[in-house]
């Protein structure tokens, strides 16, 4: 933060990341001295969400990204983080799936198109993979599965497009699927452990990364935005979710229940450009599933968001 300069707008800051990115991005501010404001973006149903960002000097914006008018009033920010998309659903609305993923971004993309945006997109535009490869990388080529990859896909296009014909300087911010304590792979297969339900094993590997890596990777993704746009790959290792149940089973006094056969080949992803780029996350895995496993055990809050990894269809 220190060598920005200017402020900050998160756009889709009520969602699951948004808050706590937004909230790094202010700690970040006043540490490196900077006067500049971070501005939360989104329509903000939680009322004490609202409060909440305010109380934590932060600027919060109520705006449907879905409306031109809104868009195009929303206040100036040469640094953007855009997080805005749906995918819960997906398969119910597709049509709506479709237009908050391609349309609202090429919405953005014209307000915005002289601001540096990370684009938040999703590890859903490579094909599954055999874990033996050690997950796709950030040449390797795009095959969605199923409609909301495909919209999500569409959503790289547009910013792709834009930094190509405007010259807006852009990074697609590939994540595989974060972990806070509330949600992420991790908190499914513990809760699933806890509870004494059924682990599907079709998609048998997956990637964690702590929420709060993603966000500091997302923060300092900023200075890597270019022109043509650049991808990124984020998350942390990939693991077996066989030896992740069983972990969990151990920690919480659980026998997990795995059923079905595993799957050749899952959806993951190789983040070794990003710790080049940006240097290794913070909190190893061994950390993060201890804190999980605690969490869960003394019955910690969740979203009731699961990340449905097991679809090996693409259908959210």
């Amino acid at each position: 933060m220190a060598g920005r300069t200017g402020d900050v707008a998160v756009l889709g800051a009520g969602g699951k990341m948004g808050p706590s990115l937004a909230r790094r991005l202010r700690r970040a501010a006043v540490r490196a001295g900077r006067a500049c404001r971070i501005i939360a973006i989104s329509r903000f149903s939680d009322l004490a969400l609202v409060e909440g960002l305010e109380a934590d000097g932060i600027d919060v914006v109520r705006a449907d990204l879905l409306d031109p008018a809104q868009v195009e009033a929303l206040p100036d920010a040469p640094d953007v983080l855009y997080l805005s998309g749906m995918k819960f659903g997906a398969s119910d609305r597709p049509d709506l799936t479709w237009v908050q993923n391609t349309v609202v971004p090429a919405t953005v993309a014209r307000r915005y198109a002289t601001s540096r945006i990370v684009a938040f997109s999703t590890g859903n535009v490579y094909p599954h993979v055999d874990p033996a490869a050690g997950g796709s990388v950030e040449s390797d080529a795009v095959s969605p599965i199923g409609e909301y990859a495909q919209s999500c896909l569409g959503r790289e296009r547009v910013f792709e497009y834009h930094a190509r014909e405007r010259g807006t300087r852009c990074l697609l911010f590939r994540l595989f699927y974060a972990v806070d304590l509330r949600y992420g792979t991790l908190v499914d297969i513990a809760g699933k452990v806890f509870r004494g339900e059924e682990i599907d094993m079709r998609v048998a590997y997956v990637n964690a990364i702590w929420q709060g890596d993603a966000n500091s990777y997302a923060m300092r993704s900023l200075a890597l935005c270019d022109v043509p746009a650049r991808a990124l790959n984020v998350t942390g290792p990939v693991v077996s979710v066989r030896d992740v149940a069983e972990f969990f089973g151990a920690r919480l006094g659980r026998n997990p229940r795995l059923v079905g056969t595993e799957g050749p080949h899952a959806l993951l992803g190789n983040a070794a450009l990003c710790q080049t780029l940006l240097g290794p996350p913070e909190v190893p895995l061994p950390h993060l599933m201890e804190w999980c496993a605690a969490w869960v055990k003394r019955g910690g809050r969740s979203l009731g968001k699961p990340t449905k990894f097991e679809r090996a269809d693409g259908r959210f």
